[in-house]
């Protein structure tokens, strides 16, 4: 597992973004965040990334509401959504400025 993990780190894209206009882009550290997390290292992965774990909690619950019926599934994804999205904002704003 480590071995595909390093295979992993040897392969992220780069950043189009951060290589045009030379500053991060809103998404920047979501591989490295997702590495750390196949690492087990999950306080890095959130120092790297804060909105991966957001992200994660969302992605898990369209996988779950595809199948199993789940009550008021849309207030549930609209919510996660808009936490995700508040906290790669607020992130975002944060690196740009300190």
């Amino acid at each position: 597992m480590l071995i595909l993990i390093k295979g992993l780190e040897d392969y992220m894209l780069p950043c189009m973004w951060k290589k045009t206009f030379n500053i991060d882009c809103i998404g920047c550290g979501i591989q490295r965040s997702i590495a750390y997390i196949l690492k087990g290292e999950f306080i890095n992965a959130f120092f790297m990334y804060p909105a991966i774990y957001p992200m994660l909690f969302l992605f898990v619950f369209f996988i779950f509401d595809s199948f199993m019926n789940i009550k008021h599934n849309e207030k549930i994804k609209l919510g996660l959504a808009a936490l995700t999205l508040t906290t790669a904002i607020t992130n975002y704003i944060l690196k740009l400025f300190f």
